[in-house]
């Protein structure tokens, strides 16, 4: 894939998509450049003022793009539903769903439903708006898919499937990079339930790399690894810019022939042109998918009853 850029994306016109996160950083890319190429695309925020913000700034930077903000809150089912019930009721079907927006490396907390908040935000909220969404994305198919936007830091640590809300020995970056493998767990899985069920939905995943965005200044600022100068400094000399974090994302997304299951990051690791990328072994074990499916399904309340295991 060696010069794969924005430019190489297929026309979009005609098709939906929804891109969580979509306000800054690598989210606000992916969802302009889908828009450039004549996508219709839902801006999926937490915040208003942000999301509004950034619909009126992508409708400047593309003139004519079909861009319209959506509140969507990751932390809250509640408002998880909502934004489904409300998107079902605008659109009959859905071809791309993004699911990018995430956390970083916070001190404990938890969501409005009782979740740890990085594996709350990063995976419980999107497996539900997945699983809410999935009639739309029926409706779309064959073209279909789905996005979960994982991290190299996802080799920092496999789930504890016995201890999802991570009550004991907190430690924030070994909490994000759980989150992640949990995006990678649910992409294995759900490509697996679609296999068997003769689906022509595709799920993949995809990482930026270390790229210059808001989510790495957010884990500075509230104390994480990262101090302010170390992230200054790791900017200077290995971040690549969002344009460019995006690009895998943006492959994953819509480039031809991207298959089941497929994890798309930079050539190089942290930076560079978009590439099959490695992953941890425990992020293709069966067992782990399967019964990390199940605890989400009863976490979230949100069933998958019609996809085979």
């Amino acid at each position: 894939m060696p010069g794969w850029n924005a430019t190489k994306i297929p026309d979009q016109s005609g098709r939906t998509a929804v891109v969580t996160g979509a306000n800054s950083g690598i989210g606000y890319v992916t969802a302009r450049e889908l828009a450039r190429r004549g996508a219709r695309v839902v801006l999926a925020c937490r915040s208003a003022a942000r999301g509004k913000a950034a619909e009126i700034r992508m409708r400047a930077e593309v003139p004519g793009a079909e861009v319209e903000f959506a509140e969507l809150d990751l932390g809250d089912l509640g408002s998880v539903r909502e934004f489904a019930k409300a998107f079902g009721q605008r659109r009959s079907a859905l071809d791309l769903l993004i699911n990018n927006a995430g956390v970083m490396a916070l001190p404990y907390g938890r969501t409005a439903d009782g979740f740890e908040t990085q594996l709350g935000v990063n995976h419980l909220g999107h497996f539900a708006l997945t699983g809410l969404l999935l009639p739309r994305l029926r409706a779309a198919a064959p073209g279909a898919r789905i996005v979960n936007v994982s991290s190299a830091f996802h080799a920092l640590a496999d789930v504890d499937l016995d201890d999802l809300a991570y009550e004991h020995g907190y430690r924030r970056w070994i909490a994000y990079g759980r989150s992640k493998t949990a995006n990678l767990l649910f992409t294995h899985e759900l490509s697996r339930r679609f296999a068997a069920a003769g689906s022509p939905l595709v799920a993949a995943a995809a990482h930026p790399g270390y790229a210059s965005t808001n989510l790495h200044a957010g884990a500075a600022r509230d104390g994480g690894t990262l101090s302010a100068r170390g992230l200054a400094l790791a900017n200077d000399l290995v971040a690549q810019p969002a344009a460019r974090g995006a690009l895998p994302t943006l492959y994953a997304a819509t480039a031809p022939g991207v298959g089941q299951d497929a994890f798309i990051g930079p050539r190089f690791g942290w930076r560079g042109a978009p590439a099959p990328s490695w992953r941890a072994r425990w992020t293709l074990d069966d067992k782990s998918g399967e019964r990390l499916w199940d605890a989400s399904e009863k976490l979230t309340g949100v069933s998958y009853a019609t996809l085979p295991r």
